[in-house]
């Protein structure tokens, strides 16, 4: 069967207000802090609205062309992350916006790790062909990898620069418990998309993983040995 070009123009509308609307929530934020005077938050919030805007400001100049809706994922989990949990204090307001911000994050980095993946398996310049359980195990570990490297970043911001990243919870002053809550729920989420691609490949049924994998084949044909799979 031939992969037909699938339409994106709504998802690529939908992305782009978004994204706008962001933009336009962090410039309001941005304004009431430089007329208080908060500078360091300030510019936080300044290089959160260049991380957010990058994807559609260097979309053409960019290696590989990403799908819109993981583009509208990954932006809206950076903004929850970034402006809502650090600037806004979301973290501290609500007990369960950090659990459930990691939950996301294993499951995002494990539809990443599905991504690169089928890139390698499907590269004309690498031989490879991967089975099913490797391929979900890969995803898996990948976003595993990546929560922890995440924790090294909070602790390094916290000891280099004072700031707070590892947050006391349950009584426990020190970040640890928050830590090892946050790689739990990390690893929780990228095991529930590992074992829902794994079972959609096993039983060659289509799921939302191989729609953006389709959607990304189709945007760049470069990176395949052809542009379409028949």
């Amino acid at each position: 069967m031939i992969y037909q070009d699938l339409p994106t123009s709504i998802a690529d509308r939908v992305h782009r207000w978004v994204v706008i609307a962001l933009q336009v929530v962090m410039a309001i934020e941005l304004v009431v802090l430089l007329f208080e005077g908060q500078w360091m938050t300030a510019f936080t919030v300044s290089l959160i609205m260049a991380i957010t805007a990058a994807p559609v400001v260097f979309r053409k100049s960019l290696p590989v062309n990403i799908s819109p809706e993981f583009q509208l994922l990954a932006i809206v989990f950076m903004f929850a992350a970034l402006f809502l949990g650090e600037v806004r204090n979301f973290y501290e307001r609500f007990w369960w916006w950090d659990i459930t911000l990691h939950t996301t994050s294993g499951l995002l980095l494990g539809i990443l790790g599905f991504l690169l993946i089928y890139v390698l398996n499907e590269a004309d310049r690498i031989d490879v062909h991967m089975l099913p359980r490797f391929v979900a195990f890969f995803a898996f570990t990948f976003a595993v990898a990546m929560g922890a490297l995440w924790e090294i970043f909070e602790f390094a911001m916290d000891r280099v620069f004072g700031m707070n990243m590892q947050k006391p919870m349950a009584g426990d002053p020190s970040g640890l418990t928050d830590t090892m809550w946050d790689l739990i729920v990390d690893a929780l989420g990228a095991l529930a998309v590992s074992l829902l691609g794994w079972w959609y490949m096993v039983r060659e049924r289509q799921s939302f993983i191989e729609l953006w994998i389709r959607r990304f084949i189709m945007r760049n044909p470069r990176l395949f040995r052809e542009g379409v799979h028949e």
